[in-house]
């Protein structure tokens, strides 16, 4: 049996923790640092199950990779990189590996990467990654379950990309640093973890503009060398405990939540009626003496309300007086958790049509990617399954605001992308047990 977590709910969360560094940039930057022979160290990295699949995917490939949990360091020496090949059985475990691509190609001209996996919450194809490498100059063939690239080198283009895909974005940008001559990625992904990979790579001697119109222009090198860097803060992380913090009626110092790459979840916490205090070196959340109220909002990419953030704002508006709208815009299986929650006693209602202003891929796709929230709604323990990562953390959030005890099954999913979960919510005072299969 799997471990399982074990809730008594019903207390407000108080107290102080602090945020690490990002799962969405931290697992890319053990990547990149493939492009580059030598020993490169990542500082601030936080003790999450992704960083130890994505260790395992590097050292598969030949790389001997450190990672030193007390010290919050990753150290990945590429010099003995050795094969083109992931091996199979890295299929499904998580996305990381089909970003091997492009440092593969440089070293060995082919690269062989299995059928990626992650969390189940919509279509997420790898169709613009194929086609961005194809407009590199590289022959792409599927075969076997696997992904066939070969390339002499890749060399610079103007890509567009549909949409403007994370994954995407980062895989490309990776490959054209050593690509010869200049690529535009336009209509690129330009989230906080996308400019922190940015700046690993311009430390490795990478030359990265960012331009105003979600367009980024690499200008490729013969060479990179390896590099020292910081990842970036966990925003996803931040905004989950301060979303727990005022939907508990609670008070929770979040040391590393940034203002600055916050600002859009800042400006709807406060519109759902939630305080905050920014501090020099951290924000105060606080739902004490907050009445909080009923919103329409739709998620999107960023500067956007990050689809990341849904879920522990959805929980917090089970507490919200009113009728809330919450639409999505990113993927269109990601209110699949909502069942468990109106079994927890919410009120939570799915439709298939666009509750939003915005233009969304999904119109008229039959998804259910528009919930509408009707609130107060006390909440009730439950037994419950996690389907994927975010989902978890917002089943702890309802765990705690919820009267009796509820049982979590499927917390790898919670570990594979939070650091030191259990031990950050009992520091804010959640009886949470860990029940060992």
């Amino acid at each position: 049996m799997a471990r399982k977590y074990s809730i008594e709910g019903g207390i407000r969360l108080e107290g102080e923790i602090t945020v690490r560094g990002a799962k969405n940039a931290v697992t890319k930057e053990m990547v990149a640092a493939l492009l580059a022979p030598g020993v490169s160290t990542l500082r601030n990295v936080p003790e999450i199950g992704d960083v130890e699949i994505t260790k395992r995917v590097i050292e598969s490939v030949g790389c001997v990779v450190k990672h030193d949990m007390a010290a919050g360091t990753v150290t990945i020496d590429a010099t003995t990189l050795a094969g083109p090949e992931v091996p199979e059985e890295y299929s499904g475990l998580n996305r990381i590996p089909i970003l091997l691509a492009g440092a593969l190609l440089h070293r060995f001209g082919r690269a062989v990467i299995p059928a990626p996996g992650g969390c189940d919450i919509g279509a997420r194809p790898l169709d613009f990654h194929l086609q961005g490498f194809e407009r590199l100059g590289a022959k792409v063939e599927h075969r076997d379950g696997a992904y066939h690239f070969s390339a002499e080198r890749l060399t610079g283009a103007r890509i567009t990309l549909p949409f403007p895909s994370v994954g995407a974005t980062e895989n490309l940008m990776m490959a054209a640093v050593l690509a010869r001559g200049t690529t535009e990625i336009r209509n690129a992904a330009v989230e906080p973890e996308i400019v922190d990979l940015a700046l690993l790579l311009q430390s490795m001697g990478a030359i990265i503009v960012q331009e105003t119109d979600r367009t980024w222009v690499i200008q490729g090198v013969d060479a990179l060398r390896p590099a020292d860097h910081r990842v970036v803060n966990d925003r996803i992380e931040a905004a989950s405990f301060a979303a727990s913090a005022v939907a508990t009626r609670g008070e929770v110092y979040i040391r590393g939540a940034d203002q600055l790459h916050l600002l859009t979840f800042l400006n709807w916490l406060r519109r759902a009626g939630g305080e905050y205090e920014v501090r020099p070196d951290g924000i105060v959340f606080s739902g004490r003496d907050s009445k909080l109220k009923a919103v329409a909002a739709e998620t999107a990419v960023h500067p956007g309300l990050m689809t990341d953030w849904q879920q522990p704002l959805v929980i917090l508006l089970t507490q919200a007086e009113g009728m809330s709208v919450i639409h999505e815009t990113v993927y269109e299986n990601r209110f699949g958790y909502t069942e468990a929650l109106n079994r927890m006693g919410a009120r939570i209602q799915l439709f298939s049509e666009c509750l939003g202003g915005s233009e969304c891929r999904f119109r008229h796709l039959g998804h259910k990617h528009s919930a509408v929230i009707l609130g107060p709604t006390p909440l009730q323990g439950a037994d419950i399954e996690i389907p994927d990562l975010r989902a978890g953390f917002s089943y702890l959030v309802a765990a705690a605001l919820a009267k009796g005890r509820t049982t979590l099954s499927g917390v790898r999913y919670i570990e594979r992308g939070y650091d030191r979960v259990v031990e950050k919510f009992k520091a804010l005072g959640l009886p949470i047990e860990v029940i060992e299969g």
